[in-house]
């Protein structure tokens, strides 16, 4: 589901690149919310449970 991650602490904002080569900026992630991601044992249902449709979101295109 998930291909790569990156956060930008002073902006807030998460980028996940996802295996279908789309990517999403998730704009004002507190930096706890990245944390759990990066430590969670699933990165794709952590996603699904707590970032999917709960932050403002811009799709970055492909690949």
């Amino acid at each position: 589901m998930i291909h790569a991650v990156g956060y930008d602490p002073q902006k807030r904002i998460l980028e996940i690149a996802f295996n279908s080569g789309r990517t999403y900026q998730y704009l004002d992630v507190p930096p706890e919310v990245y944390k759990g991601l990066m430590k969670a044992s699933s990165k794709g249902q952590y996603f699904l449970a707590n970032i999917r449709d709960m932050y403002e979101t811009r799709r970055m295109g492909r690949g």
